[in-house]
């Protein structure tokens, strides 16, 4: 892709000469003849550098750089001017740019910069990326009752070495949780390993989990390390646990219960000191019933079960998670109107806050930097039951919920705790959402 440059002087002669080498240098060129133009133009698009004349029509350039560069880290800026002063230049790189040249320009001089200023740019942004990749991300419990619960008993669990089951639907924030109880336990300085059972099946996963040696199978043509070596002294956090193979599920309860596990093909016996957290979607009662999940592995990993709230059912906390999220993208001082926070709320969220997070990243790509409005937020359409509403024969979704919690509970006969379980919440969560439905207690 050709770097793309935004050039702003108000000389047409200028203009036409840095714009004919720059083309055939293998620049994509726009210009702007003011200050006006060239922030219109800086929102519109995405630029690699821009070279601005510090004498417009309607300001100084010099003015418009510390912005520039506050709100595009990683743009490149290379100012030119007639004005050749030393205390012009020092005063234009103190703001932010990154080179300076009088007119009249040399080009080859000017391409030169160009391109170190645009590499300096990508180093900029490969920085960003990765700062933001070491930041540690937390959960934002906010102040959902269910929700306080689970800070209160994350925190207790992570001073202990106890095995973690996270349960909760897609996108609630199970991988998020794991991490910040590794990070918050005695463990921390260890690794956190972390495998996806649902995109590994059989024998993949278990040369994944434990290792082969060079000729254990057909393409096995070295040693290995497993999953389970790398997470010695740290936690191991299988997401999906649902979906492991039945096979693999025999061969991982040995190695809960012993800590010894083997290479595939290998007949030496390895230790392995971690922390296990698994997470689920799935109900595994269900799971155990229909065969699919061992019940002897199922009351290994449940030891210290926490269920995560779908956010439909936290929509109280929904301001609070989207500035979590847009602080963890930097970008906290970002403005939200108040009549989109009503419009994501009569939004279901299928996908939880892994979806809300998608929809923010595409609305703020959207807004180039401007304030979040309805516009920037198209696709979210209301609910099949919408909340707070019952018109004519639909029922809204509390009235809906209510039922479906009764028939559960009749199901069980009458047993909350297994209706709590099958319907995979806690029972304070059962108990809240019975009291909501007026079902009696």
């Amino acid at each position: 892709m050709k770097p793309k440059i935004l050039l702003v002087d108000d000389e047409p002669a200028t203009l036409i000469g840095l714009t004919r080498y720059l083309s055939k240098a293998g620049y994509t060129v726009e210009e702007s003849l003011c200050l006006a133009e060239a922030r219109e133009a800086i929102t519109s698009h995405r630029f690699h550098a821009v070279i601005l004349d510090l004498i417009l029509p309607d300001g100084n350039g010099i003015e418009w750089i510390r912005d520039l560069r506050e709100t595009y880290p990683d743009i490149a800026i290379i100012v030119i001017t007639g004005a050749g002063d030393i205390s012009t230049a020092v005063e234009s790189m103190r703001r932010g740019a990154d080179n300076f040249l009088t007119k009249p320009v040399n080009l080859a001089e000017l391409d030169v910069f160009l391109q170190k200023s645009i590499e300096l740019g990508t180093l900029r942004r490969r920085d960003s990326t990765f700062q933001r990749l070491k930041k540690k991300v937390t959960p934002y419990f906010g102040e959902n009752s269910t929700m306080k619960e689970v800070e209160k008993l994350s925190i207790l669990v992570a001073e202990s070495d106890l095995p973690v089951l996270l349960r909760g639907e897609t996108g609630t924030g199970k991988g998020v949780l794991a991490r910040w109880i590794h990070e918050q336990s005695s463990r921390c300085s260890g690794p956190f390993v972390e495998v996806n059972c649902s995109s590994l099946r059989g024998e993949l996963l278990a040369s994944e989990l434990f290792g082969h040696v060079r000729g254990a199978f057909t393409s096995a043509i070295q040693d290995k390390q497993g999953f389970i070596e790398v997470a010695d002294g740290g936690t191991l956090f299988l997401d999906e646990i649902g979906d492991m193979d039945l096979a693999v599920q025999a061969q991982f309860l040995k190695v809960i219960e012993e800590k010894c596990y083997r290479r595939l093909g290998e007949v030496r016996v390895r230790r392995s000191d971690f922390r296990l957290i698994c997470a689920t979607n799935k109900n595994l009662h269900e799971e155990i019933q229909q065969g699919k999940f061992r019940q002897d592995l199922y009351f290994r990993i449940n030891i210290f079960p926490i269920s995560l709230l779908p956010l439909r059912e936290r929509l109280e906390d929904l301001t609070g998670i989207i500035q979590n999220i847009l602080a963890d993208l930097d970008l906290s001082q970002c403005h939200i109107l108040p009549d989109v926070i009503k419009h994501l709320r009569n939004y279901s969220w299928p996908g939880n806050i892994r979806e809300l997070r998608s929809v923010l990243e595409r609305a703020l790509i959207l807004a180039r930097n401007g304030p979040l409005t309805l516009e920037y937020f198209p696709g979210l359409e209301a609910s099949v039951y919408p909340i707070g509403s019952n018109k004519g024969n639909i029922m809204d979704l509390e009235r809906l919920e209510g039922e479906h919690i009764e028939d559960v509970i009749r199901n069980f006969g009458g047993d909350k705790r297994k209706a709590a379980e099958a319907l995979g919440v806690s029972r304070a969560t059962l108990y809240r959402k019975m009291k909501k439905a007026k079902h009696p207690l």
